[in-house]
C-alpha cells in the first residue's frame, strides 16, 4: 500500500493553507502531522481519507486516484479515526467494533467467527473486553477513545490515518497506544498518519514528519531532519528546546 500526494493544495475561508504538497506515505512509515491550531491538519487528514476533495492536485492510492475508488473497497484500505465520536443509538461496545468489519462482510450472513475474533482481540489490545456489553453512550472520554481505536485496529486496513488519538487518555493509556503504532508499523508494516501535539510522544514513534505552516508553506522528510529546535520553534511561532536526558531527547517550550 502506497499514498501519494501530488501537487496538493488546501483552501479553507479563502485562505491557502497547504500549497503544492508532495508526499509519499509507505508501508511501515509512521507519519507524523504538526502545526499550530487552525493550519489544516485535520483537513488534510480528511482529505487524505477521501471524506473531502483537495482544491487541487490529487492523491493515488495504490495508483488509482482517490474519487475511483469503490467505498467498500476503500475501507479495505484506509481507516480513519476522527478527534471525536458522536454516538446516537445505544449501540453495545461489541457492536460498535463489529461494524468496523462492515467492508469485509458480503450478503447477509451477519458477523462471521473470523470479525468476532478480529474485534475480541481489539478490544483485549487495547483493554476494553471488560465494556464490550455496555452501552457506548455510557463510557467515559478515555473508555470511548480506546473503543474508537479498537474499532480502526478491527477495520484491519494497510493505512490508519489518526487525528489525535491520545487527546483523552491518560498517561499509561497514552503508553499503551504507541506501543501499539510502532507495533503496527515496524512489525505489522502497515502505514500511519497521525496527528498528535505532544512532541514528545510524536518523538517516540514517528519515523517521518510532515510540519504545517498554515500559510501554504510546508516541510516534509525524516523525523531527525524535521523535529530540530530552530525548525519546530518556526512552525509553532514559540521557543521549543531539545534536552538529552538520560540518552533521550526531550521536548520543552519556554
Amino acid at each position: 500500500m502506497t499514498m501519494i500526494l501530488e501537487n496538493v493544495c488546501l483552501e479553507a475561508g479563502g485562505r491557502r493553507l497547504v500549497d503544492h504538497l508532495e508526499m509519499t506515505v509507505e508501508p511501515g512509515q509512521c507519519w507524523f502531522v504538526y502545526g499550530r491550531n487552525g493550519v489544516g491538519k485535520t483537513t488534510l487528514l480528511k482529505t487524505m481519507a477521501g471524506l473531502q476533495k483537495p482544491d487541487s492536485g490529487c492523491i493515488v492510492l495504490d495508483d488509482l486516484v482517490l474519487p475511483e475508488w469503490q467505498a467498500r473497497a476503500l475501507a479495505r484500505k484506509r481507516a480513519y479515526l476522527p478527534q471525536a465520536q458522536e454516538d446516537t443509538f445505544g449501540f453495545t461496545v461489541m457492536e460498535t467494533v463489529l461494524a468496523a468489519r462492515f467492508p469485509y462482510q458480503t450478503g447477509y450472513l451477519g458477523d462471521s467467527a473470523g470479525d468476532i475474533e478480529k474485534a475480541v482481540s481489539a478490544l483485549e489490545r487495547l483493554e476494553v473486553f471488560h465494556l464490550a456489553g455496555r452501552d457506548i453512550r455510557t463510557l467515559s472520554g478515555g473508555e470511548r477513545q480506546r473503543v474508537a481505536v479498537a474499532s480502526m485496529l478491527a477495520q484491519d486496513t494497510p493505512l490508519m490515518l489518526l487525528d489525535e488519538p491520545a487527546s483523552a487518555l491518560d498517561l499509561s493509556h497514552q503508553a499503551s497506544l504507541l506501543g501499539l503504532i510502532r507495533e503496527l508499523c515496524r512489525e505489522r508494516n502497515k502505514a500511519v498518519v497521525m496527528i498528535v501535539h505532544d512532541l514528545n510522544m510524536a518523538w517516540d514513534v514517528a519515523s517521518h514528519v510532515l510540519l504545517l505552516h498554515g500559510n501554504g508553506l510546508w516541510e516534509a522528510g525524516k523525523r531527525e531532519a524535521m523535529m530540530c529546535a530552530e525548525k519546530l520553534s518556526t512552525c509553532l511561532q514559540f521557543p521549543v528546546q531539545t534536552v538529552l536526558h538520560e540518552d533521550r531527547t526531550v521536548f520543552v517550550s519556554y
